[in-house]
């Protein structure tokens, strides 16, 4: 699968992910009130209203982008319905030809770790048929539970075609309270790129890049620039872009030198644009194509700050 991606990116000549990541203020007015006087304002509303959104997204950029990233836990929040909004989302990306990342974020020991992978990645046994579950192309773990944790997702991806991003260096404020911390002189996200690079050695894809890719926010460039020397093989989903401050002048040592190995990913200032007053004159009902201009900027931007 990381081939198909690699293949994707240079299709399209957009080394982004869209992240579909939504939460409820993000939705219209008009969509939430057509699907509120079916369904009520129920979980299920709630979940019916969130996969239309999504929908009309997709719909508006499906043509520009390689792959889209969705965060379970905006679904998870609404219950049932909003996994079945999760699972209708990551089925219509796929029939639109889009490598979908699972932001997941899972890790655990044993059989734990395993299931979690089986779940989201590979396909489970019920008596003499297999099923796939959630079926993501890609899954985020978080690896502090060491090499027990791992393993049985790197299994499931080898089995299965699938692949991984392991937490690394994260974007968010605090990321250093533990990411930071020294460990013989040297910081523990460092120690930790370098586990990420042996976990994939042995999975290697005919591009040369990993099944084993890393999470790297665009908010700590300097760090990403030590990380990219450290994991050359690997491919490195680079959170923060926009919404949190990344930009594209930021991303430019995340990539080697054949323009490829990292993808960079943009939340809610792609799919609440319309709430930015950049895009204000698309309105609420013209927020899918808000969506649209904003993913073109962004290509735009990372295209003018990386060399050619």
């Amino acid at each position: 699968m990381i081939d198909v991606l690699i293949e994707k990116i240079k299709k399209t000549k957009a080394p982004i992910v869209v992240g579909l990541d939504p939460m409820l203020g993000y939705v219209p007015e008009h969509i939430k009130d057509k699907v509120y006087r079916e369904r009520g304002e129920t979980l299920e509303g709630a979940g019916e209203a969130i996969w239309q959104f999504n929908k009309g997204i997709i719909d508006a950029v499906y043509d520009l982008i390689p792959a889209v990233k969705l965060q379970i836990a905006m679904y998870e929040q609404f219950g049932i319905p909003g996994l079945i909004a999760f699972k209708r989302t990551v089925d219509y990306c796929r029939e639109k030809g889009l490598v979908v990342i699972g932001d997941v974020k899972r890790g655990d020991i044993g059989s734990t770790s395993e299931a979690y992978a089986v779940g989201h990645l590979g396909r489970v046994k019920v008596g003499e048929n297999e099923y796939a579950g959630f079926d993501e192309d890609f899954a985020t773990v978080n690896p502090y539970l060491g090499t027990d944790g791992i393993k049985p997702f790197v299994k499931v991806c080898d089995e299965r075609n699938k692949g991984i991003f392991v937490l690394v260096k994260t974007s968010n404020p605090s990321s250093g309270e533990f990411q930071d911390r020294l460990i013989d002189g040297r910081p523990l996200y460092e120690w930790m790129g370098e586990k990420v690079s042996e976990w994939g050695r042995d999975s290697l894809g005919d591009g040369g890049y990993s099944r084993v890719g890393a999470v790297v926010g665009a908010t700590y460039p300097e760090q990403g620039k030590i990380l990219r020397k450290l994991m050359p093989r690997t491919y490195i989903l680079v959170p923060g872009y926009g919404a949190q401050g990344g930009k594209g002048a930021d991303l430019v040592h995340f990539f080697n030198n054949d323009g490829l190995g990292a993808i960079i990913n943009s939340s809610r200032g792609i799919i609440a644009a319309y709430k930015q007053e950049a895009y204000a004159k698309y309105g609420d009902k013209g927020y899918a194509d808000a969506s649209r201009a904003a993913v073109i900027a962004m290509i735009e931007d990372i295209d003018t700050a990386l060399p050619h």
